[in-house]
């Protein structure tokens, strides 16, 4: 099987994802994994299809040609690979410009490799501001999982780190 990760963005309205799974499913490809998320007004998302050699060429034009949509479709190998342990963290803390950019770098510098990244942004209860709110997902050498945990909740006072494994 082929594999094509698609990514778009278009215009918010209902029946976005009847569309693509309908061309999808008319090339006999399956639906594997997404991410796909209504942010500002748009509809954007990440999928990734397996697709029969034979029919990987005429859907990723199908697809190019969709009406509204900004689409990017790259032809990829799965990696099948072990991955390194495999940690979630949900972080929270009171929002502030670089949060990303201070979560992610202490990821990096401490040998962790970011999988995935949702985060929010809401209103404290009771005090009015705003709460960063993340939920990240990262694979890591066992060994430096504690020091990774240290840093992060060494970032700030008030960022809390809960661990899954």
């Amino acid at each position: 099987m082929n594999h094509l990760i698609i990514s778009f963005i278009t215009a918010d309205r209902p029946g976005i994802v009847k569309v693509l799974s309908d061309l999808i499913s008319q090339h006999k490809a399956n639906w594997q994994e997404s991410s796909l998320h209504q942010i500002s007004g748009v509809f954007a998302g990440v999928i990734d299809i397996a697709v029969a050699p034979e029919s990987s060429a005429a859907l990723s034009s199908e697809l190019a040609a969709l009406t509204g949509f900004k689409m990017q479709i790259e032809h990829v190998q799965p990696n099948d690979s072990v991955p390194e342990t495999l940690l979630v963290l949900e972080l929270t803390a009171n929002d502030r410009a670089g949060i990303i950019q201070e979560i992610s770098s202490t990821i990096h510098h401490h040998g962790g490799n970011l999988l995935k990244l949702v985060s929010t942004q809401e209103s404290a209860p009771h005090a009015g501001h705003e709460l960063f709110k993340a939920k990240v997902t990262i694979s890591t050498n066992t060994k430096a999982i504690d020091s990774m945990i240290d840093a992060l909740e060494n970032l700030a006072d008030d960022l809390m780190v809960d661990i899954s494994r």
